[in-house]
């Protein structure tokens, strides 16, 4: 287990549901990677980077919902700017989505 952390430190993370609008290879990412641009609903649209390249094809990606971090402070990765942080179960180098069963709202908040 990790390190323990205290409800109140959980709470300070904010998960919310959005779609994906568009995916775009990443060349100049240093691993396989793609750039998403996300429609957060009421919180506006956010790009990001991720790591899903080899069990995510481009088209299946479009319209997905997925969870994503949407507080963290924005960061440069390569000549991109990344705005929030998808989640997902890691499994060996592969990264696994996570989403809600149902679509649900944009923006709609992780708890």
């Amino acid at each position: 287990m990790e390190k323990i952390i205290t409800f109140e430190d959980f709470t300070k993370v904010d998960l919310r549901i959005g779609t994906i609008i568009t995916v775009n290879d990443f060349p100049n990412a240093h691993r396989p990677a793609y750039q998403l641009t996300i429609d957060f609903g009421d919180l506006g649209v956010k790009k990001t980077s991720a790591q899903i390249t080899t069990l995510y094809q481009k088209d299946d990606l479009i319209n997905r919902q997925i969870v994503a971090v949407v507080n963290f402070p924005k960061k440069q990765i390569a000549n991109f700017m990344s705005e929030c942080l998808v989640v997902g179960a890691v499994k060996a180098d592969d990264v696994l989505l996570l989403h809600p069963e149902t679509k649900v709202k944009n923006g709609m908040q992780v708890s």
